[in-house]
């Protein structure tokens, strides 16, 4: 690793020391019920790794903002880096989501690793559809590099700089860049990335690349030509969309063997999707799923960490790109951490207290806020018990008011809040949760009370 570029070392010591200033950054009202006694990114920093997530900018208020800045080091824009997004009109740009999210990790002590600068998908149309020489691609190629590193230059960690390069097979996808420029264009790419941002991490990205197989094979064998070839290349990004049960078993086998290569490898993109409902037993088995690839990483001192891509199940891209699959993240849709979230505190050395099987929790947290109102909601959900019907009371400690609410019926008598449910929404199965919801007014603060049901 040249000594011009900040070690991963420092950079995880550096995160360990700001730890403290990032509790104090968190707003009141901050809670996850059954939450790890110490936050995931610590937990992962006193290992010597890192624990990332993806991110959307607009959401980085409220509960998902006060997780994405505790439970977390290292934040990737889902989507506000990719150049259908930044320059969506040829001249145009708009670094507004990007700006924010860097913006965010850097009151937050995180670092973001840039995603993604060179891929075949969600480009701008105007660069799709146009009819380009050799030359001109280069250019616009080029520029595009310089411009996008160049704006984040000292300030993104690391950049995805190709990003799915390989078929199934292993061999070389059939895009605008290599069907108009070669196999080279990745060799150019990352050769501009190192000259618009020394200091930045240059990485390629791919899927089905966890394990030993032929598209990871081809990756290896791309790697390893660029490491003689001396073209700048610090490690390689196993996105590690998996499937429930299927996590490869020569996962860490393969992550050794790019890591004998000189470079750090880093799971970039985890998420583990099952059929839907889900349910005790495949809440269980995703548990042990994500326990493993933690466990592979962990194994591999180049490993440098895991990212997740999403930490909720309501920012995942599954459901839609999926039909039918879901559930594929550490958090459920409202915020409560699945068994999944405890498997990764545990594997890094944490204690948690995860909700008691064979009951039923409640879970409140805040979905946005503004100037003095702000959206709520509360999730009941069941673990081995059922219930026919449910109630739910709490007290608010800083004069705030219900002024509506949905799929319950909520009344409220100075600080003390009842909800109970309605005629339609009473039953919650074994394995299953229903979900309430409210607006409310606030003034100076907006704690987070304790809920209880019954």
């Amino acid at each position: 690793m040249r000594s011009s570029r900040t070690s991963l070392g420092r950079r995880i010591a550096a995160l360990c020391a700001g730890a403290v200033t990032v509790g104090a950054l968190l707003t009141a009202g901050t809670t996850t019920a059954h939450a790890a006694d110490t936050p995931l990114r610590d937990l992962a920093a006193a290992k010597g790794k890192v624990m990332g997530t993806a991110v959307t900018g607009s959401k980085l208020t409220g509960t998902y903002g006060d997780i994405a800045g505790r439970e977390f080091n290292w934040l990737t824009p889902g989507n506000a880096m990719k150049w259908g997004s930044v320059e969506p009109t040829q001249g145009t740009f708009n670094w507004a989501e990007a700006d924010q999210i860097v913006n965010f990790a850097e009151a937050h002590g995180q670092e973001v690793r840039g995603h993604t600068l060179v891929w075949h998908s969600q480009n701008p149309s105007w660069l799709t559809n146009g009819s380009w020489t050799p030359a001109q691609l280069t250019t616009l190629l080029q520029n595009h590099i310089n411009t996008e590193v160049g704006r984040y230059k000292g300030r993104v960690a690391a950049w995805d700089v190709v990003n799915e390069p390989f078929n199934e097979d292993g061999t070389y996808r059939s895009t605008l860049w290599y069907n108009g420029l070669g196999a080279d264009y990745i060799a150019n790419a990352l050769t501009w990335a190192r000259a618009a941002d020394p200091a930045a991490e240059l990485y390629i990205n791919d899927y089905n690349v966890e394990g030993v197989n032929a598209k990871s094979t081809a990756l290896y064998n791309l790697v390893r030509s660029l490491k003689e070839r001396g073209v700048p290349i610090d490690g390689v990004g196993l996105q590690a969309h998996l499937i429930l049960g299927q996590v490869p078993s020569s996962f860490q086998q393969n992550i050794q063997r790019f890591a004998d290569l000189g470079v750090d490898v880093a799971i970039t993109e985890l998420d583990i999707r099952m059929q839907l409902p889900s349910d005790t037993a495949k809440l269980t088995q995703q548990a042990a799923d994500y326990k493993a690839v933690m466990n592979a990483c962990l194994a591999v001192t180049r490993c440098t960490g895991v990212t997740v891509w999403g930490f909720t199940d309501s920012d995942s891209w599954i459901p839609s790109t999926f039909p039918g699959q879901g559930a594929a993240t550490p958090y459920d849709e409202n915020y409560a951490p699945k068994p999944a979230y405890h498997a990764i505190a545990a594997s890094l050395g944490g204690t948690t207290t995860p909700p008691p099987t064979g009951a039923c929790t409640a879970v409140y947290s805040v979905t946005s806020q503004w100037n003095t109102g702000f959206t709520g909601q509360v999730r009941i959900g069941c673990s081995g018990a059922a219930l026919s019907s449910w109630r739910v009371s709490w007290s608010f400690g800083a004069g705030q008011q219900i002024t509506q609410a949905w799929n319950a019926n909520c009344t409220q008598s100075g600080a003390a809040v009842t909800c109970s449910n309605a005629s339609y929404n009473g039953t919650v199965p074994d394995g299953g949760s229903v979900t309430f919801g409210f607006n409310g007014s606030w003034s100076g603060s907006n704690p987070v009370p304790v809920v209880t049901l019954g």
